[in-house]
């Protein structure tokens, strides 16, 4: 009777689609064991992406799809992990120490609150389970360090790397820890792309022994030295594009996402950012910057749109603050919808090809 059992739960599993990965709920070694005993049924899964804040929601799917099934008065119990794991990157560039996996947050313009979406994404991974870290990568106009509410320069070990700052659970880097808040950039792109790399593969990420599954990096507005130097020497997972709904946005959007097409980095979808505007009096919503801008452009070039956050005063007051929304306010529905938006990420990443550079002996040949 057990391997019976066994063999209906798992069939009908099959059949169930993770809504964060839209692949069966049992890909990728999902589903870890179905054990039974005399009073149980107990379905283990295992996800690769951060699983705190939708452990009911996996749950009740599991039971939906089992509730038929004759378990001869036994009960159902489901458990759910997450084992966060490194994904394929472009060929031929380094991995950084203690860092999974980098995500990068683009925009083709300035303006459009990729800096805001990038804390409260890097803020949402993190809540919902993650080890995040976040690489301040605007080196002209640092505010991450405003945002997460972090101040003073960062300590150097034995060895000249630098410890990373620490806020709401974030591991943070920019170059706004290193110098005055009021002093300007006045630098050339090649000093800018040495700063880049210095600050990724110059900093000690896992200096608590904790390596980091998410390394957000925010990036200039634009497709310059910053990003040309992601592309061929930085280890990227994916890249999510931000936008706001009006045309000019969006044509630098789409050279954004050429840019990444072209250098062979995964786009994993559009964030429509200042979607509509709330009043802070009425509540009264209205899409003032235009309406249904980044699903036109992702249907042009067969994207998801991942979420569209609305243009509300809060939100930039408390990133101002150093308490981004998904901190101050976590059971708004802004904050709901970052988190979305953070699990639809992880989970298109967590389907990517696993990184096995790290299971390769290094091969040197010599002559004797």
């Amino acid at each position: 009777m057990s391997e019976q059992i066994i063999s209906a739960v798992t069939n009908q599993l099959h059949g169930v689609i993770d809504p964060y990965t839209n692949v069966k709920i049992t890909a990728s070694k999902g589903l870890k064991s179905v054990t039974v005993d005399d009073n149980s049924v107990t379905v283990s899964l295992s996800k690769g992406y951060p699983v705190a804040p939708v452990v009911e929601e996996l749950s009740q799917l599991v039971h939906a799809a089992l509730k038929n099934l004759p378990f001869e008065n036994r009960d159902l119990e489901v458990v759910i992990e997450q084992d966060i794991i490194s994904h394929s990157v472009q060929q031929g560039v380094q991995a950084v120490t203690g860092i999974k996996n980098i995500i990068a947050v683009a925009s083709g313009k300035g303006g459009v609150g990729k800096s805001t979406v990038s804390a409260n994404l890097s803020l949402a991974l993190a809540a919902a389970g993650a080890k995040v870290a976040v690489l301040d990568a605007d080196i002209y106009g640092p505010s991450q360090p405003r945002m997460l509410g972090i101040s003073g320069k960062p300590d150097a070990l034995e060895n000249k790397m630098l410890v990373p700052m620490q806020n709401h659970g974030l591991k943070v880097m920019s170059i706004g820890f290193l110098v005055e808040e009021d002093t300007p950039m006045i630098w050339r792109g090649p000093m800018v792309t040495q700063a880049l790399e210095q600050m990724l593969r110059g900093t000690a990420w896992n200096h608590d022994e904790h390596d980091v599954d998410y390394l957000v990096i925010d990036l200039p507005p634009g497709t310059g030295d910053i990003q040309l130097t992601l592309s061929q020497k930085v280890p990227v997972s994916g890249a999510v594009i931000v936008t706001t709904p009006q045309d000019i946005a969006l044509l630098d959007a789409r050279k954004a996402y050429k840019m990444f097409e072209k250098v062979d980095v995964p786009i994993f979808g559009v964030i429509e950012n200042m979607s509509t505007h709330v009043c802070s009096k009425c509540g009264h919503e209205e899409a003032i910057f235009g309406a249904h801008g980044a699903a036109k452009m992702a249907d042009d070039y067969e994207l998801d749109v991942l979420g569209e956050i609305p243009l509300e005063m809060a939100i930039r007051e408390l990133a101002d603050s150093g308490t981004p929304t998904v901190i101050a306010q976590p059971e708004s529905e802004t904050a709901q919808r970052y988190q979305r938006i953070a699990l639809k990420i992880a989970g298109k990443l967590s389907v990517k090809k696993k990184d096995f550079s790290a299971a390769f002996p290094n091969i040197v040949v010599e002559n004797t």
